[in-house]
């Protein structure tokens, strides 16, 4: 089978064509639904849109946004608000929001969101949206409310840095964040160790 290249007008050319008759004609068209088709995305690392938690009240306890689909803290907010008044009555966990998809999850007064785009893996999100929930879990004893998050804001940090970096999944299993953040959280610096450290 022979391969052709064909320029950006021949595309357009088949596309307002319609079928001639005979075999090549059955083949030229199979040809033009092929090209005519929109272009697929190619597979990227980049998964994760962005990271969030927020309060019952739908305010803002934790972003991270990856990448510039909300570049202002005035579209962040409105976006957050938006997802919030969506998702905060309802037992579902995914939602089809703004062309993204959103997968989430409440406890007691919190509420979790991961973000990805319309056409990524919801399962993979998921994935992230469980690490995060059961890292921060144990981390916290099982007290996952606003209050002990709000006390333990560092160890927040450093389980998402380990769980999604640049919108990359690194690690889905939360013993591994946990024990990383562990780890991290045991570098005390020289200057503020004390004569029994």
């Amino acid at each position: 089978m022979r391969s052709v290249i064909w320029s950006t007008w021949s595309q357009r050319q088949h596309c307002s064509e319609g079928p001639t008759g005979g075999l090549e004609a059955g083949l030229r068209l199979s040809l033009a639904e092929l090209e005519c088709t929109p272009l697929r995305q190619e597979p990227s690392l980049h998964t994760v849109k962005a990271v969030l938690i927020l309060d019952n009240d739908g305010d803002r306890l934790y972003a991270k946004y990856y990448d510039d689909t909300y570049p202002t803290v005035k579209e962040q907010k409105a976006f957050e608000k938006n997802i919030f008044n969506k998702t905060h009555r309802t037992d579902s966990e995914i939602a089809l929001l703004e062309g993204l998809t959103v997968v989430y999850k409440s406890n007691i007064d919190l509420f979790f969101y991961v973000i990805g785009s319309s056409h990524e893996n919801e399962l993979m999100l998921m994935a992230v949206l469980n690490c995060l929930f059961d890292s921060l879990s144990q981390m916290l004893r099982k007290n996952v409310e606003r209050r002990a998050l709000l006390e333990n804001m560092e160890g927040l940090f450093l389980a998402v840095d380990e769980i999604v970096d640049g919108g990359v999944i690194l690690e889905s299993d939360p013993q591994q964040v946990v024990h990383r953040v562990a780890l991290r959280g045991d570098d005390v610096p020289l200057t503020e160790q004390t004569v029994t450290q």
